[in-house]
């Protein structure tokens, strides 16, 4: 009898609290506010958008797609998704389609996260 393994992808993220500090000593409050909340619907939409191109695999739509996500992770604090987000464009470069599964998978679970996670630090900033 074969044994099946059952993976569990669980992977902490962590938004980097000095970069949302600074957003809010530069912006004000209302401010910051107003840009992380748009920047959290920008990067849900972007993420949908990937998941898009990836399942047509759309490689070049797929690569501009996440150079753009890296930039509004940054600027948020998320660099966890930015980074993932840099993985997946190599993995579009190279025409890894293994790697380029596997990678845009944690680029899903990574960007639920961390947008739940920045949900949850405005929650209790309020």
């Amino acid at each position: 009898m074969q044994q099946i393994a059952v993976l569990v992808f669980e992977e902490k993220v962590r938004l980097e609290s000095d970069r949302l500090a600074e957003l809010y000593v530069q912006l004000g409050e209302t401010g910051a506010q107003d840009v992380v909340c748009r920047a959290m619907e920008e990067l849900a939409v972007r993420l949908a958008r990937l998941d898009e191109a990836y399942r047509a695999y759309r490689l070049a739509a797929l690569r501009k797609g996440a150079k753009s996500l890296i930039g509004i992770a940054e600027q948020v604090g998320m660099q966890r998704l930015a980074d993932v987000a840099r993985d997946v464009c190599h993995c579009a470069d190279e025409m890894d389609p293994v790697a380029l599964g596997a990678t845009m998978a944690r680029l899903q679970r990574i960007g639920g996260k961390s947008l739940t996670a920045v949900w949850d630090l405005q929650d209790l900033s309020v």
